[in-house]
C-alpha cells in the first residue's frame, strides 16, 4: 500500500530561510542574499531568480555584481591580505578555530541549505558539512609542521590572495575547507559563489567566518562578466579552480602568461575495471556507494568495463544494485515524527541536467547501444503533486556507439555506461577513453595483474577492490592529463600550494605544469 509523504515539519525553505536571517542578519535581507566585499555586506549586485531542484520552487538567487564591484572587492582583498600576512600564526589558529566553532553550532542550518539548494540527501549534507570542519581540525594542529615554522625552510604566504572559482557540488567540504586552510596559511581570500547552487550556504559560512575576523570575501557573478577579475587581476596570489574542462581550459590560458600559483581540478572519466574476478558481493557493496549523490561527484565512476566473460554474473550483481536505488524527496517522510529518509540520492542540480541526461540515454541507443536499464521517476518517494523534474533516475547503456557525447566524458549524473573487452590491451584503452582522470579502480583476483597494469591507467589514484576519492587529512589529490592542472593539493600539498618555500616563485611542486609533471606518492 503506498503511503502518502509529507514535508518534515520545520524543514520547509521559508522556515529555513528565516533561520538564516536570524543567524546572520548582516548577510540575509528578507528577500535576498548580501555580497561580502570590502570587509563589509553590501546589497550590491542585482538578485538572480532560482529554484531550489528539491521541488521546482523558487528561492533567493545569487546577488550578481558587474566588473567595477569585482575589481573593488578584489583590491580591497589584496590589501587585506598584507595586513593579514603579518598577523603571528597562533592569532591565525584562534581565529580559525573560532570560525570552526561557529560553523559546527550551526551545522544543521548549513547542512538543511545544502538539502534544499543542490538536492543532497541528509545524512550527505550533514556529511558535507562534518568533512570540511573535521578537515580543518586537522589542519590546526599541523600547520606548524606543516610551515615548518622556525626553520630555515619556513613557508610564507603567496604575495596576493588566493581566488576561488569552485563547483557547486560540495561548497563546504571542498570549498570552504579550502579557503579555511588557505587563511590559515596567512593568505586573504576571495570567492565566487557558483551559479548554479550551494550560495545560500556559502552566504552563512563566510557570515560566521567574516565574524571571526578572517580575511575573506565573497561574491557573485556571472563568469563571463567577472572571470577575469578573478583569474588575471595584478596582485593575485593564486587561483584555485573546481569545474568542468571548458571552463577550467579558459581559466589555464588566462594564466598561461602570468606564471601565477594555480590548482585547476577538471573533470575526468573515472572509470572501473573488472577483470578474473569473483569477488561479486564486494562489488555489489562499492556500486551501492557509488550512486551516493547521484554521482554529482569528480570522484564518481559512471564507466565499466568488463571482461566479457565476466558480464553475466556483472550484470547480475549490477541490476540487483541499481533496481534497489533510493532515491526522491530528502525531506519527504510518512509520519511527522519519522526521521529524515535514507535516500542514495535526491534531484539532480536542475531540471535542464535531468533533461540532459535522458537526452544522452537516448543518443546512446539511437546509436545501437543496448539500453540495460532504465529507472522510472515513478519509483521515487515525492509528497504529492510536487514538481519532479530535477530527478533523474539510474540508467545504464551497454556497450555505447564510440561517437557517443559521453564517451570520453562524464554524465555527472546517474547515467552508466559498459563497455566489455577481451584483451588486456583493449582494457587498459577503454578505461583511458577520458585522456586522465582523478581515480580509477580494477576488480581482479589476481593482485599481480593490478600491479603490473596500474602504471598504464592514466589516473592520479588507482584502487584494487575498491574505490579512491579524494579523501581528507593527509591524503594528497590530484589527477593525470587533462583532469589537473596545476599545483597538486590534500594533505601537506595544500599548504605548499598556497604558500612559498625558501625557493619562493621557483619552487618546483608536485603536479601537473606546462613544462614539467611531478607525482607525490598516492
Amino acid at each position: 500500500m503506498h503511503v502518502a509523504l509529507s514535508l518534515k515539519p520545520g524543514t520547509s525553505w521559508s522556515t529555513t530561510y528565516d533561520r538564516c536571517v536570524q543567524a546572520a542578519p548582516e548577510a540575509f535581507a528578507a528577500d535576498r542574499l548580501l555580497n561580502l566585499v570590502g570587509g563589509e555586506w553590501s546589497t550590491k549586485g542585482e538578485p538572480g531568480e532560482h529554484t531550489t531542484p528539491v521541488d521546482g520552487s523558487p528561492i533567493p538567487g545569487p546577488p550578481r555584481v558587474g566588473i567595477d564591484a569585482a575589481e573593488s572587492a578584489v583590491a580591497f582583498a589584496i590589501t587585506e591580505h598584507a595586513a593579514w600576512g603579518r598577523v603571528p600564526l597562533d592569532e591565525r589558529q584562534a581565529r580559525v578555530a573560532t570560525a570552526v566553532d561557529a560553523l559546527a553550532d550551526h551545522r544543521d542550518l548549513l547542512a538543511l541549505l545544502l538539502v534544499w539548494e543542490i538536492g543532497k540527501p541528509w545524512r550527505l549534507a550533514c556529511a558535507d558539512v562534518d568533512r570540511a570542519l573535521d578537515g580543518v581540525r586537522w589542519y590546526l594542529a599541523e600547520i606548524e609542521r606543516q610551515l615548518a615554522v622556525g626553520t630555515p625552510a619556513e613557508r610564507r604566504p603567496l604575495p596576493g590572495p588566493v581566488s576561488n572559482i569552485a563547483s557547486w557540488n560540495y561548497p563546504m567540504s571542498v570549498q570552504v575547507h579550502a579557503e579555511l586552510v588557505q587563511v590559515l596559511a596567512g593568505n586573504a581570500v576571495v570567492a565566487k559563489t557558483p551559479s548554479q547552487g550551494g550560495f545560500h550556504c556559502l552566504t552563512l559560512a563566510h557570515a560566521l567566518m567574516r565574524r571571526a575576523g578572517l580575511p575573506v570575501t565573497l561574491l557573485s557573478g556571472r563568469g563571463s562578466s567577472i572571470g577575469d577579475v578573478l583569474i588575471r587581476s595584478p596582485g593575485l596570489g593564486a587561483l584555485a579552480f573546481v569545474g568542468g574542462r571548458a571552463n577550467g581550459r579558459k581559466a589555464a590560458t588566462s594564466l598561461a602568461d602570468l606564471g601565477r600559483r594555480h590548482f585547476l581540478e577538471q573533470e575526468g572519466l573515472n572509470t572501473w575495471g573488472i577483470w578474473d574476478f569473483s569477488q561479486w558481493d564486494v562489488l555489489a557493496a562499492h556500486l551501492r556507494k557509488g550512486f551516493e549523490y547521484a554521482k554529482q561527484r569528480c570522484t564518481a565512476y559512471p564507466r565499466y568495463v568488463v571482461q566479457r566473460s565476466l558480464f553475466p554474473a556483472f550484470l547480475e550483481t549490477y541490476l540487483a544494485v541499481v533496481q534497489n536505488i533510493r532515491f526522491g524527496h530528502p525531506l519527504a517522510v510518512a509520519d511527522p515524527g519519522d526521521p529524515l529518509p535514507e535516500l542514495d540520492f535526491g534531484p539532480v542540480i536542475h531540471s535542464a541536467k535531468a533533461q540532459e541526461l535522458a537526452a544522452q540515454f537516448d543518443e546512446a541507443v539511437q546509436g545501437r547501444g543496448v539500453p540495460l536499464h532504465r529507472g522510472s521517476t515513478a519509483d521515487g518517494a515525492f509528497l504529492p503533486g510536487q514538481d519532479t523534474s530535477a530527478y533523474a533516475a539510474p540508467a545504464c547503456v551497454l556497450e555505447p556507439p564510440a561517437n557517443w557525447s559521453l564517451h570520453h566524458a562524464e554524465p555527472f549524473g546517474p547515467l552508466d555506461s559498459i563497455v566489455l573487452v577481451d584483451t588486456e590491451s583493449e582494457l587498459l584503452a577503454a578505461m583511458n577513453a577520458g585522456n586522465g582522470s582523478l581515480v580509477a579502480s580494477l576488480a581482479t583476483d589476481d593482485t599481480a595483474f593490478a600491479a603490473r597494469i596500474a602504471p598504464d591507467i592514466l589516473a592520479f589514484k588507482i584502487g584494487v577492490n575498491k574505490p579512491r576519492s579524494r579523501g581528507d587529512r593527509a591524503e594528497v589529490f590530484g589527477g593525470l592529463g587533462a583532469s589537473w592542472k596545476g599545483a597538486f593539493v590534500g594533505g601537506d600539498l595544500l599548504v605548499q600550494a598556497v604558500t612559498h618555500g625558501p625557493e619562493g616563485a621557483d619552487e618546483k611542486l608536485y603536479g601537473n605544469f606546462p613544462g614539467y609533471s611531478l607525482y607525490p606518492p598516492r
